[in-house]
Formats: C-alpha cells, sequence, structure tokens
C-alpha cells in the first residue's frame, strides 16, 4: 500500500531555558493510505508530540515528514496551514465547539474561513453531520447536546473538507464508555466506507483494539507494533 505518512528520524526539543525535553528521540513512522492506527503508551512517552509533529502543528527538531510527498516542515507557514485546511481534520478531547453557534454553524466554520461561500458550506456542513447521525440536530447549540452528540459534531467538523487525514487526540478522552464505543465505532466505519486515514493517539486499550494497527511508544521512541 501508498504511505500517506513517512516519518525518518524525527527528534523533538522542547527547551523551556533553565531544562531541555527529549520528548522523541529518532522515531521512524510509515502510515498507508486509509489505514486506522492508535498511538498509545503512558502519559509523557511522546505520542501527542509526535501526532502534533506529523501532523505539522509542531516544528521538527530534527527527522524529516512527508504526507503525500510533501515535506511539510518544508512549507512556509501561510502554505503549511492552508495545506492543513484542505487535506486534514483534526479531533481533541475537548470538543472546541464554540458556544453561541448551532452544529451546523460549528461545522461550516472552517469552510467560511477558508473562503467557501455560504451556501456551499452549510450544504457541506448538513452532509458531513448527516454522516455522523446528526442533521436532526443541526439547529441546536452545544449546550443542548451531550457529551457524545458534541463530539459527533466535532468529528463532522474533522470532516466537512473531505479530508485525506484525520488526527485524533484522544478523542475519547471525555467520554463515558457507552459513548466512548460509540464515537470509535462511527470513525472505524467512516475509515472503511471513505478509505480516510486515521491516526489516533489513546490511552484506553478498548479504543486501541479497534484500529487496524497499534503503536506502542516509551520515552519518546516506538517500542512495538502490533496489527489488530
Amino acid at each position: 500500500m501508498t504511505s500517506i505518512v513517512s516519518a525518518k528520524n524525527v527528534y523533538k526539543t522542547y527547551d523551556t531555558g533553565k531544562i531541555q525535553v527529549k520528548a522523541l528521540k529518532g522515531v521512524d513512522i510509515e502510515i498507508a493510505q486509509g489505514e486506522m492506527v492508535a498511538v498509545m503508551g503512558p502519559s509523557g512517552c511522546g505520542k501527542t508530540t509526535l501526532l502534533n509533529c506529523l501532523s505539522g502543528l509542531d516544528d521538527l527538531s530534527e527527522g524529516q515528514v512527508l504526507i503525500e510527498g510533501q515535506d511539510v516542515h518544508a512549507m512556509k507557514d501561510n502554505k503549511r496551514t492552508d495545506y492543513r485546511a484542505e487535506k486534514m481534520g483534526f479531533i481533541f478531547q475537548n470538543f472546541n465547539l464554540l458556544p453561541v453557534l448551532t452544529a451546523a454553524e460549528n461545522v461550516e466554520l472552517p469552510l467560511l474561513v477558508s473562503g467557501t461561500r455560504s451556501k456551499v458550506a452549510r450544504e457541506k456542513a448538513i452532509s458531513a453531520l448527516g454522516l455522523v447521525g446528526m442533521e436532526d440536530w443541526k439547529d441546536h447549540k452545544p449546550s443542548e447536546l451531550s457529551g457524545g452528540q458534541q463530539q459527533r459534531v466535532t468529528i463532522a467538523r474533522s470532516l466537512v473538507n473531505n479530508p485525506t487525514i484525520v488526527w485524533g487526540d484522544e478523542p475519547t478522552g471525555n467520554l463515558d464508555s457507552e459513548n466512548s464505543t460509540e464515537v470509535m465505532e462511527l470513525l472505524v466505519r467512516l475509515n472503511r466506507e471513505n478509505k480516510q486515514t486515521f491516526v489516533v493517539v489513546t490511552h484506553d486499550p478498548a479504543v486501541g483494539k479497534m484500529c487496524g494497527r497499534l503503536v506502542e511508544m516509551r520515552n519518546g521512541l516506538i517500542v512495538r507494533e502490533t496489527t489488530t
């Protein structure tokens, strides 16, 4: 299968001024188009840093990351931001929904910011909400939705630009076990039906088992990879 993400010898060091924290210590990873990968490990092992470096949210200290053959870290800031907006979706533990906006308005916001016409943005937002079973809730604000419903809206927002790759940082971290399972079943279905690539950072073994490949990290390094 074709690699959509290729990372070689990735180092990331945070310099606080008083101490240097080596978060990544020479990571190599290949992720194929259409894969669903879980990155697991204890707190502080570097899994979120790896996701941020792979996606271009964080700069590298050393190494190279190619996405679809393009070196995202060689791009100028504006181009990298545009590339992420066009090609990537992000799901975070905190839903990051704007409380004054409806579900549809939250989902269409990234499209409006990137210059999509309002009518087209709204149509795409409603379609994305339909994918996650939330179309009937399009006019509800976050305070009127359960935690599981809010995360579904967040997932719809991450999918509204039809991204090539979706990054999830503890996407079920704020959910109870029932909602966590439902959200993961939704992500697995979207991965299977849309052939989109998902990379999910999680501390939950149940979430890891639902992904096709499990990458385990310790002390800034990948120590084991298994197929589930």
